[in-house]
């Protein structure tokens, strides 16, 4: 598949081709799926927790005695059944993690980088370079683009003058190429590579 190659502020430069074994294939809505769950699992904290009745503080004394009351038999005023009393069956901490194998991983973002290579949501620059941090005049490139929800993927360590300029225009994320996933290629409209991407995705599916 060959696409056009823009500069920063939209102007023609050249054309590449995109590798059919990473953008040409068709792509598998499941695939894509189980790995946002095995990413959204992975970030959460996990530090939700309850008090169980063996963390509440009380006396562990009889509360009256077992007959002759006209009421439920208890013996502990730390069960769940009193207000104060410990929860059963609460969250306690733990990870959300589950696993998910290194070649489903790697065939997810190849699915999602066709998905979007497919829906026409790519946008390749030359490069991703400014000479001054400025925020105003790059929100007003990327308006003019059409890019008011994109991820942009450098090849490297973004330059910092971009990235700076960058970082606060809304809905708008910026990762170097070890970073690409696919939940931030699903979630944003459109993916900008630069060619120094495109080459180390090229050199990483080999």
């Amino acid at each position: 598949m060959k696409i056009d190659v823009l500069s920063l502020d939209g102007a023609s430069a050249g054309s590449v081709e995109l590798n059919d074994a990473i953008f040409g294939l068709e792509p598998r809505e499941d695939l894509i799926a189980r790995m946002i769950r095995y990413q959204l699992a992975k970030r959460r904290a996990g530090t939700h927790a309850v008090k169980n009745r063996a963390d509440i503080w009380r006396t562990g004394k009889k509360m009256y005695k077992q007959k002759g009351t006209g009421g439920a038999r208890h013996g502990s005023a730390r069960v769940p059944q009193f207000r104060g009393g410990g929860r059963a069956f609460g969250p306690q901490v733990r990870s959300h993690a589950h696993d998910l194998t290194k070649q489903v991983r790697a065939l997810a973002l190849r699915h999602a980088l066709s998905a979007k290579a497919r829906s026409g949501g790519i946008i390749v620059w030359d490069k991703a370079e400014l000479a001054e941090p400025k925020t105003k005049p790059l929100a007003a490139t990327f308006a003019r683009q059409g890019l008011g929800n994109a991820l942009i993927v450098d090849g490297g360590e973004p330059q910092d003058n971009f990235f700076l300029a960058a970082r606060n225009i809304p809905q708008i994320d910026i990762l170097p190429v070890q970073g690409i996933n696919v939940y931030d290629i699903v979630r944003r409209e459109k993916l900008v590579l630069t060619k120094a991407a495109l080459d180390a995705l090229e050199a990483r599916f080999k």
